[in-house]
Order: structure tokens, then C-alpha cells, then sequence
């Protein structure tokens, strides 16, 4: 397994160990309390909006302490560069992402139209977005080991 199968893997699965505790503490909060709709959707969007930075700051660290630990163990250093082929594979494994969010996103808007509550469709919305992370990642390593 090269550099950049092991990075998208550890990338992944911090990235679902952060989120999926994130989540649970924010789905466990939310199943305590009684809320009007408008008190639901300010709920939900400030759930989403403390999720995007810390999927960010999340992605920043594991990358430090991933470069660092995976020298010390391998001294294999970081690659200074990217080729063709590793751009062609992100430019793929990003394609697939969109696809998936995209489709997360119209089952949010489908559920919405059929008159669910729109905890549903916040629920799709970040099911989606987790899926796409996971999609996209999964794909880096499918393409880098099939050798795209």
C-alpha cells in the first residue's frame, strides 16, 4: 500500500470517528428537546454550520500527525510533488463525490416535497455529505491501487 492509499484510508476513517461522534451528540441533543419548525431548522443549520470547520480542523490535523507518524515508521517521506496521475485521480475521486452529494441532496429535497419534517431533510443532507467523504476517499484508493 503506497502513501496515498494510506492517507485517503486514515483521512476516512478519522473523518467518520469525528462526524459519527459529532452527529450522535447532536441527534442525542436534538431527540431531548420539543421544537417548533423554525426552532428545528435554526437547530439544524447551526448543527451543519459547526460541522463544516470541524471536518476542517479535523482534516488539517490528521494530515500533521499522519505526515509525521507515517515517517517516523516508514521514513518514507511526504512526495514534494504530484504527478498526472495523481491529479487525474483526484480530479475522479472529486467527480464521484459531487455525484453522490448531489444525489443525497435530491433525496433531501425529494423528502421535503413529500411533507416530511425537515429534520429528515437535514438528516439526508448530512447522510449525503458523510457519504460523498467517504465515496471520495474510497475512490483515491480504488484508483490508486487499480492504477488509473
Amino acid at each position: 500500500m503506497d502513501y496515498h492509499e494510506r492517507k485517503s484510508i486514515i483521512n476516512m476513517l478519522s473523518m467518520i470517528i469525528v462526524l459519527g461522534i459529532y452527529y450522535w451528540t447532536v441527534f442525542e441533543r436534538f431527540n431531548s428537546q420539543v421544537m417548533t419548525t423554525d426552532e428545528q431548522l435554526q437547530f439544524w443549520s447551526k448543527a451543519i454550520l459547526i460541522a463544516i470547520p470541524l471536518s476542517i480542523i479535523t482534516k488539517i490535523v490528521v494530515m500533521i500527525v499522519f505526515a509525521i507518524s507515517n515517517y517516523l515508521i516508514t521514513r518514507e517521506k511526504m512526495p514534494s510533488f504530484e504527478d498526472e496521475r495523481d491529479k487525474l485521480i483526484e480530479l475522479k475521486a472529486t467527480r464521484n463525490s459531487y455525484i453522490i452529494f448531489g444525489i443525497g441532496f435530491f433525496i433531501s429535497l425529494t423528502v421535503l416535497a413529500f411533507g416530511y419534517p425537515p429534520k429528515y431533510m437535514f438528516i439526508s443532507i448530512i447522510l449525503g455529505g458523510i457519504a460523498s467523504e467517504i465515496f471520495d476517499n474510497l475512490s483515491k484508493v480504488y484508483y490508486h491501487s487499480k492504477g488509473v
